[in-house]
């Protein structure tokens, strides 16, 4: 089981949302370089970064945080929000991405992703509100379920699902075993869980299923309930 530490990046900082509403940004860093020096001091092998204007723009707009992110840290990191074409994968991994999320993408041009994925590291990002596939910074909801779209991209080359209960992100409420085993079995590729994570039982859960490779924790972490030094002592 590997443990993605999570920073979601908004004008410069980092922040989490609650059920990825915008207007919800709680701060919690001016700068967000010094979290994953953080985590990465605490034994993270990967931190999951997420550029949350890029993701309602459709470009990368949190470039200079992300830079500076990896001139400073040696962690693996994998980027989502807004990369849309090849030539923005191509950019964002000459910087020293290790792996590009594709998401919204992934539901209207899926030859894209596979096409990008026998070239490059990709994970395809399948975030859904009541199992349907939701887009656009989870601003619209698709009319794909979630299990359809794991399908789609097996044998694909893909590296990895990352699946997202976006009613549980950000909620401390627990993460959606079920969900993401669903996704797992539909894809047969390795599944990284993610949304709703509070503590060592959700993580223990996720292992105990022996179907999910990794999960990635955000507020459970910021918020204190869940003693991610601890776990990657127990996991590492």
């Amino acid at each position: 089981m590997t443990l993605y530490p999570a920073i979601d990046l908004k004008d410069g900082k980092a922040v989490r949302l609650t059920k990825g509403l915008m207007d919800s940004a709680k701060i919690y860093s001016d700068e967000p370089w010094t979290l994953v020096k953080k985590f990465e001091e605490m034994g993270a092998k990967w931190v999951h970064l997420v550029d949350l204007n890029g993701a309602f723009a459709g470009e990368p707009k949190n470039l200079d945080q992300i830079i500076k992110i990896r001139q400073n840290c040696s962690v693996k990191l994998e980027l989502g929000g807004g990369i849309r074409d090849e030539k923005t994968i191509q950019k964002m991994l000459e910087i020293g991405i290790d792996r590009i999320i594709l998401g919204s993408i992934a539901v209207k041009d899926s030859q894209f992703v596979k096409d990008m994925a026998a070239k490059y590291p990709i994970a395809v990002g399948i975030d859904a509100i009541d199992g349907f596939v939701a887009v656009e910074g989870w601003g619209e909801v698709s009319s794909m379920r979630a299990t359809d779209l794991a399908k789609e991209f097996a044998n694909a080359g893909v590296e990895a699902l990352i699946c997202t209960d976006v009613g549980k992100d950000g909620t401390l409420s627990g993460v959606n075993v079920d969900f993401t085993v669903e996704v797992a079995r539909a894809s047969k590729i390795s599944t990284i869980a993610s949304g709703g994570v509070k503590d060592e039982n959700d993580i223990e859960a996720l292992i105990a299923t022996n179907e999910v490779d990794g999960v990635i924790i955000g507020k459970a972490y910021y918020e204190g309930t869940l003693d991610l030094a601890k776990m990657f002592k127990l996991l590492n």
